[in-house]
């Protein structure tokens, strides 16, 4: 009877044991907790993208509590959070400018085709790994949807083999940016102004080979427009959204029709 005892009661002792130093160790070892770092942090949205340009909503907090970082950098809480903080800190608000991820592609499955049928993992980032990907347009949207998986406010989908977003369900957290292995992704102001939904550099008789509605850099919407707001580089029109004041000139003079016009 001995023989069983004797061994469970060594092995309760060295439970005890075992319990009490660990009880002191989490005393005595314990990290202080900052409350202000603890209040901030309960005032941010707790999205941890890093689009503040730190690590998640933790580290932002810690920059806040110690003065390094400003309130006004979280445009996932917006200028209701940076108040919020700004309040709680004793300083000036700071108002955040909305902002909107945007997909600079039109290639659906009816402006543009594959060079080879993929079987793979169901991924962008794993497609391109494979020879660079399928799509014809190797600048173009592979749709096979990492940008829908990183968002966590329901604002993209794939329709008809290209990446879009719902801009009312939009936070400009950029996770989407992160996860789009050809860059597609890009934020840009909520205001109305006009944006080039593609992302092809190549010339224009190879954008044709691939693509019904690429653009070809003919720079009719750069001399069209009156506010030096739209320039081609690299073959591709891009527009300066702090020039562009929304006319719609270019939308219209555009004859690839690859310019949106998006009204706030």
């Amino acid at each position: 009877m001995n023989d069983i005892l004797i061994p469970i009661l060594i092995l309760v002792v060295i439970g005890l044991l075992s319990g009490l130093i660990l009880a002191v160790a989490s005393i005595v070892m314990a990290v202080p907790k900052d409350q202000k770092t603890e209040d901030i942090r309960a005032m941010l949205p707790g999205a941890n993208c890093g689009a503040c340009g730190y690590s998640g909503c933790d580290g932002y907090a810690k920059a806040l509590a110690t003065g390094e970082a400003q309130p006004g950098l979280c445009t996932v809480g917006g200028s209701d959070v940076s108040n919020s903080i700004a309040a709680y800190l004793g300083v000036a608000a700071t108002s955040v400018e909305p902002h909107m991820s945007v997909v600079r592609c039109l290639g659906s499955h009816d402006n543009t085709t594959d060079r080879v049928e993929y079987e793979g993992i169901t991924s962008c980032a794993a497609a391109v790994a494979v020879a660079g990907g399928p799509t014809s347009c190797t600048f173009g949207c592979i749709g096979l949807g990492d940008c829908v998986n990183a968002c966590n406010y329901n604002a993209l989908s794939v329709r008809n083999g290209v990446a879009m977003v719902e801009p009312k369900n939009c936070v400009a957290c950029g996770l989407c940016l992160k996860a789009c292995p050809r860059n597609l992704l890009t934020l840009t102001p909520v205001k109305k102004q006009a944006i080039v939904l593609c992302s092809n550099c190549d010339k224009g008789n190879l954008v044709n080979k691939v693509c019904k509605v690429g653009c070809i850099g003919c720079m009719r919407c750069e001399k069209t427009c009156k506010y030096d707001a739209i320039h081609v580089k690299n073959f591709l029109a891009t527009v300066d959204p702090e020039k562009c004041v929304g006319c719609g000139e270019c939308v219209d003079i555009c004859p690839r029709h690859i310019i949106g016009l998006y009204n706030a």
